[in-house]
């Protein structure tokens, strides 16, 4: 998961989904792609790659794959022509309302509707998911979010584990808060993570 935003066009970035270590990017033409992070080569972090075109290529030697994940380029061998078998795991990536959504396995159900909200930050907290619930009061619901009011304001927490029993927080708020209020949830979410931190560094 994460916000369209901080993907833009020709950007890659690195993310986790169920544990496993993904390269999230966006060719030039708008289109975003999910995948394994790790070149079939020598497996460097595709994560580190640049993207050129509708293309994204290792940084170690350049190998360029297509947006099928298969291996289009090897600069040191400029005539040969890649065999198929040289491919880089995907997964399923979906763009909605602002938010990438990326799972391992293919979807059954389309992402939630987040309509009338923008996203606002992410956040990572050096805690699972279980200790932001029990710290706001409320559990995570069946999209896989927090619902609570930070600094008088509605807000949806978008949660996502990742390893190291950490958690990232995708936070967005109502398309017409204003500046001042999307400042006030700001400094209400970096409240909740001292606390949350401190209670688990306290155990």
């Amino acid at each position: 998961m994460a916000l369209s935003r901080d993907v833009p066009p020709q950007v890659v970035i690195p993310t986790f989904v169920d544990g496993r270590e993904l390269a999230v990017w966006r060719s030039q033409s708008g289109r975003i792609a999910a995948w394994d992070d790790r070149c079939p080569h020598r497996g460097m972090r595709l994560s580190h790659g640049f993207v050129r075109g509708e293309s994204l290529s290792c940084i170690y030697h350049g190998w360029s794959y297509n947006e099928a994940g298969l291996c289009q380029r090897i600069p040191a061998h400029p005539d040969l022509v890649p065999p198929e078998a040289i491919r880089v795991p995907t997964v399923a990536a979906v763009e909605s309302d602002g938010i990438i959504w990326v799972a391992s396995e293919p979807a059954s159900q389309p992402p939630p509707t987040l309509t009338g909200l923008v996203a606002l930050r992410s956040l990572t907290v050096e805690a699972p998911a279980t200790a932001i619930a029990t710290a706001a009061g409320m559990p995570i619901d069946q999209d896989g979010a927090l619902r609570p009011d930070l600094a008088g304001i509605a807000c949806v927490l978008l949660v996502q584990p990742i390893p190291g029993d950490r958690t990232v927080l995708h936070v967005l708020v109502a398309s017409n808060a204003s500046p001042a209020a999307q400042a006030a949830v700001s400094r209400a979410l970096e409240d909740l993570r001292r606390r949350v931190e401190s209670e688990r560094l306290a155990a």
